[in-house]
């Protein structure tokens, strides 16, 4: 870094996504990347926005929100579109936790909420979850905190119940509780809190294109909340980057948005496929939470969980793993196509010098 860079930042670790390698033949099993490709009628519609590319895209990415709004039964105005749901948890923390209010998360959950916070010098709250990896809704009560909570959790795969978020949204009614479901379309009915909205002020729904919709590239997310909350962060967002979506990507977010088969048959093939990687990881030995996403978390039986990690990858295999507390001994894998989640195994089996157990 140069000797210019605010010392407050010099101190800020970065978030450290997942490997991205331009590799041959390789299976990618460590981003949570949808394996299929986007809806059908995605690429025409990016198509016929290159013509308007000479202009600037719509700041308010009309056709798009009103795609969401009619998909999730809410007014237009309920909806903010951002660059990634990353984008709107910025906006979010930056406009709700102004001021020295603090930001509570859980202390296994997504990475980017402390390097937000740091960014913004915001203080942070951190609530340990069980020894199981649940939430508890009675731990957050009283913090004088906003709240984040992924739902379901990443990278622990686990989902919390409606009624514990309700929970926590009544104990905190003066603070802002931020719901992020980039992976509940794989959760199944009634996962969802966005039902919730309307009854309760406090609460911001942050959801993703990239994990269900296919669409990780074109940095794409929305979130759902009452007027009020979406006017404050809307005024944030004009403040620093008003044409923050592209016209390509509005286009391609509306086209997937609108087609409901393709989106169905795509979440239906990954949990069918999720089931059975779970089955054939629990028959070599291995611990695998219940997931309600499109990875699992999973501990193996016998070797360390960064050796089988190296294992994979000299085998072109990338996974994840997080070299931190309580979680050191599990790894993430994605679920891939039936096809590369057979390479996964192949690839482990011979790393691990074991077949699979009988059923």
């Amino acid at each position: 870094m140069s000797r210019f860079f605010t010392p407050t930042l010099a101190a800020l670790t970065p978030y450290t996504p997942g490997e991205q390698l331009a590799v041959a033949d390789l299976v990618k099993l460590n981003a949570n990347e949808n394996p299929y490709p986007p809806a059908p009628g995605v690429a025409a519609a990016v198509g016929d926005a290159v013509a308007g590319l000479r202009l600037y895209s719509d700041l308010r990415q009309t056709k798009l929100t009103e795609a969401i709004a009619r998909r999730c039964g809410v007014p237009a105005s309920w909806v903010l579109c951002g660059n990634g749901s990353d984008e709107n948890l910025l906006l979010a923390i930056r406009a709700f936790c102004d001021g020295g209010t603090p930001l509570a998360f859980a202390d296994i959950t997504y990475s980017f909420y402390p390097v937000l916070c740091d960014l913004l010098g915001v203080p942070k709250r951190v609530v340990p979850l069980r020894g199981d990896f649940t939430l508890d809704p009675a731990d957050y009560r009283g913090l004088g905190a906003a709240i984040v909570i992924a739902n379901p959790n990443a990278p622990t795969s686990l989902l919390a119940p409606t009624a514990a978020v309700e929970e926590i949204l009544q104990a905190n009614p003066d603070r802002v509780v931020i719901v992020d479901e980039a992976y509940v379309d794989f959760a199944g009915p009634g996962a969802s809190c966005l039902p919730l909205v309307k009854d309760h002020e406090n609460l911001l729904v942050v959801r993703t294109f990239s994990k269900s919709r296919s669409l990780a590239g074109a940095r794409l997310g929305f979130c759902v909340g009452q007027p009020g909350l979406i006017a404050d962060m809307n005024r944030v967002k004009f403040s620093y980057s008003p044409y923050n979506i592209n016209s390509m990507s509005e286009a391609a977010g509306a086209a997937a948005m609108e087609d409901e088969d393709y989106f169905r048959r795509t979440v239906a093939a990954i949990c069918e496929t999720r089931a059975a990687a779970a089955a054939g990881l629990r028959d070599r030995g291995w611990q695998v939470l219940d997931s309600a996403t499109n990875f699992l978390f999973a501990r193996p039986p016998r070797r360390p969980a960064a050796e089988i990690l190296e294992a994979l990858r000299r085998r072109r295999v990338l996974i994840r793993h997080f070299d931190a507390p309580r979680i050191r001994d599990w790894l993430r894998i994605s679920i891939g196509t039936p096809a590369q989640m057979q390479r996964f195994f192949d690839a482990l089996d011979e790393a691990e010098g074991a077949a699979p157990a009988a059923r």
